[in-house]
């Protein structure tokens, strides 16, 4: 058998106490998203700001640490999703801050995610530093349709010369349905509050797009957002609601708003405390409202901040923080500054 069918196999196969009636088997796919944090080549690309990372730069960026960095980036996403599927792991995965087709090359290259036949999908963007948004997934239980990079639009109220990245939105079928995920990564606290605001209101436009499209389009919104839930571009700009009964047709349910408010958990630190900026949210038909547990078409289950123990600084002013590549001009051999984030979602065979 091979490992795509053994894949399907694996991923069709668990069973879950979901319902209060008999067990009963379903299909669980994990989604999720990885800041990559400058995940660079050593070369010049025409046109960008990746001065830092050439073996003259800042970062003294080598053959040896862009080696080290791709096999460490490839652990931690074979690991995600590997806590409810052992051995499969996720289906799709969103990344940002990687520079081009060259590095997604060789990172699904790296034996961890080669093993899974993991392929991606890829624009090139304007962002003047070079990094891009991607998704990873496995062909075995995600089939690609469409891949377009829909540009972040500035208003003329503020800098209509303001340039960012867009919104890498891949359409294609999980589970047997219509499924797309639009990869983002928000202008960062640098620029104003109003720029994020204005990517998440053209990300919600995206979203209604898709599904006047067709209607039974389920949209997973996933990035880099560069504010917690809690913050006006996603509760509101967004419509990222905290709760599933609270999600109306027009809006988007955030799982992860009350995890950093009522729990205090996020993706990663500044000045000693958590922010959650690594957010996975969901259409409302990919939701089970009002009590019920009908898991007929593929709908939400659970979601996690995926960790582990290598992930994070042991020792020194950065013990308990992410681990990075690089911190204070010192290269860690890390990770990066960024958790992973995990939404799992399930379907039942029938």
């Amino acid at each position: 058998m091979s490992y795509f069918k053994k894949t399907l196999a694996l991923a069709a196969f668990i069973v879950l106490s979901l319902t209060a009636a008999a067990q009963k088997k379903f299909a669980v796919y994990a989604a999720g998203f990885y800041n990559q944090e400058n995940l660079f080549d050593t070369c010049h690309d025409e046109g960008k700001r990746d001065y830092d990372f050439l073996p003259n730069g800042s970062y003294k960026w080598n053959g040896l640490k862009y080696t080290h960095k791709l096999h460490n980036m490839a652990r931690v996403l074979a690991d995600m999703g590997t806590d409810v599927l052992p051995g499969v792991g996720c289906a799709i995965i969103g990344l940002s801050e990687v520079e081009n087709t060259k590095v997604l090359t060789d990172l699904t290259a790296q034996p961890a995610l080669a093993t899974r036949g993991y392929k991606f999908c890829h624009v090139e963007g304007p962002d003047r530093r070079g990094i891009d948004c991607a998704l990873l997934y496995n062909p075995a239980l995600f089939e690609v349709r469409n891949v377009k990079l829909v540009p972040y639009v500035q208003t003329l109220e503020k800098d209509s010369a303001f340039y960012t990245r867009g919104f890498l939105t891949v359409s294609g079928t999980l589970a047997g349905e219509h499924v797309t995920v639009v990869v983002c990564h928000l202008p960062s606290r640098f620029s104003d509050s109003f720029y994020r605001e204005q990517g998440a209101k053209q990300v919600l436009t995206i979203r209604d797009s898709l599904q006047r499209e067709d209607k039974d389009c389920k949209v997973l919104v996933m990035g880099d957002m560069n504010d917690d839930p809690i913050d006006k571009s996603m509760s509101e700009a967004l419509r990222g609601k905290a709760n599933i009964n609270e999600v109306g047709e027009a809006d988007m349910y955030n799982p992860w708003y009350n995890v950093l408010a009522k729990e205090g958990a996020g993706t990663l630190q500044y000045q000693g405390s958590w922010n959650l900026f690594d957010q996975i949210l969901l259409s409302k038909n990919l939701l089970n409202t009002n009590g019920s547990k009908d898991y007929s078409s593929l709908k939400y289950w659970k979601n996690q901040i995926f960790k582990r123990d290598y992930l994070f600084q042991t020792e020194g002013k950065y013990k308990g923080m992410p681990k990075r590549t690089t911190a204070g001009g010192v290269w860690l051999d890390g990770f990066s500054d960024h958790l992973p984030v995990v939404v799992y979602l399930v379907k039942e065979k029938q």
